[in-house]
């Protein structure tokens, strides 16, 4: 476990927002069958939308292994739109914003949670299709030094089995894209996001993953990473709302996140968690514990997908009821007041 840092300063506080619309781009779930909250739009009306002229195949989303987000941000006049991570595959990923008609031109800068590539892996054919539209040197991509450790999991039979390389900075100007690799903590556009810092590990049970290791700095031996500490989280705080929580993956543990949001805004309520949970596989050892840790910060939406895993979702669901529901491919929602007044 790891204390806050001494040092670190008081965050600064993200923008009141007057509403943040969000649009799933890729995740592992493709159900538009879900029940959806009252927020949220299912992938069949989004695609219609869009322009498809009939449910088909080709018309859909693809889901797969990874997490991608398109936040969009309003205050007064003032409108920002953001990439939170990209998922695995960059071929998909224009095709699932394609089918959302989604205008890859209008994307600002990109914030990167970690350094895995299922949230990078699509990242280089995403700032081709930004760059295209918008220029050279006009989209900034957000990371930090620690996610350019190659990575690897140990399997049972003692193999260390590596992980696809993810686009280094290099790579990324070279495509035309502004790298802003710095891990301390920043507000982005004009203040409408906060993208965290390192996050403290905390509770005694979130200890993160013994089969993750890394080789820093291209050395030869594979070293434990457990605790993939380069992990970042997005904080959004929406009018008479609360705080809205961008989880890619909480390999730092869900009830550490929130634990870090609360230490951070400490005024403001966490009104949505949305991302992967990390709880299926191996992890769902944690599931009991994670359920009752989540429970003293009255989070009135769970919006789990990626690698929550089935039976999470189910023990969440069990104890929270309506408040928590799956995150699936196409989706979109809107965090605005007036589309929720019972949380006024």
């Amino acid at each position: 476990m790891t204390a806050p840092p001494a040092s670190q300063a008081p965050a600064l506080p993200p923008a009141v927002l007057d509403s943040l619309a969000v649009d799933v781009i890729s995740d592992n779930v493709s159900d538009t069958y879900v029940s959806k909250t009252s927020f949220a739009v299912s992938e069949f009306a989004n695609v219609v939308m869009a322009g498809a002229t009939e449910i088909a195949g080709d018309t859909l989303l693809v889901a797969n292994l990874g997490y991608g987000l398109r936040l969009r941000s309003r205050l007064g006049s003032r409108q920002h739109v953001l990439l939170f991570d990209t998922g695995t595959e960059g071929a998909i990923f224009i095709r699932n914003c394609r089918n959302l008609g989604l205008d890859l031109g209008e994307i600002e800068e990109i914030a990167i949670t970690h350094g895995h590539w299922d949230h990078m892996g699509a990242l280089p054919l995403a700032i081709d299709a930004i760059v295209g539209k918008r220029g050279r040197g006009s989209v900034s991509v957000h990371v930090n030094p620690g996610m350019f450790n190659e990575r690897g999991v140990l399997l049972k039979s003692g193999t260390v089995f590596p992980a696809a390389r993810v686009p280094t900075p290099v790579e990324m100007e070279a495509r035309g894209a502004r790298v802003i690799n710095d891990g301390a903590a920043r507000l982005l556009l004009d203040g409408h996001f906060y993208y965290s810092g390192e996050i403290p590990r905390v509770t005694a049970f979130e200890t993160g993953r013994q089969d993750h290791l890394c080789r820093r700095d291209n050395s030869e031996e594979w070293q434990p990473d457990p605790y993939l500490m380069d992990e970042r989280m997005l904080v959004a705080n929406v009018r008479d709302l609360g705080l809205v929580v961008f989880s890619a993956c909480s390999h730092a543990g869900i009830v550490n996140v929130c634990t870090e949001v609360r230490r951070l805004f400490p005024d403001q309520p966490i009104h949505a968690v949305m991302g992967g949970l990390h709880l299926g596989g191996v992890m769902e050892q944690l599931i009991p514990q994670t359920v009752e840790g989540l429970r003293p910060f009255d989070i009135r939406h769970l919006i789990a997908g990626h690698c929550t895993g089935w039976r999470a979702l189910h023990a969440l669901a069990d104890a929270y009821g309506e408040r928590v529901s799956q995150s699936a491919v196409g989706t979109s929602y809107l965090f605005d007041a007036r589309a929720e007044p019972s949380a006024a």
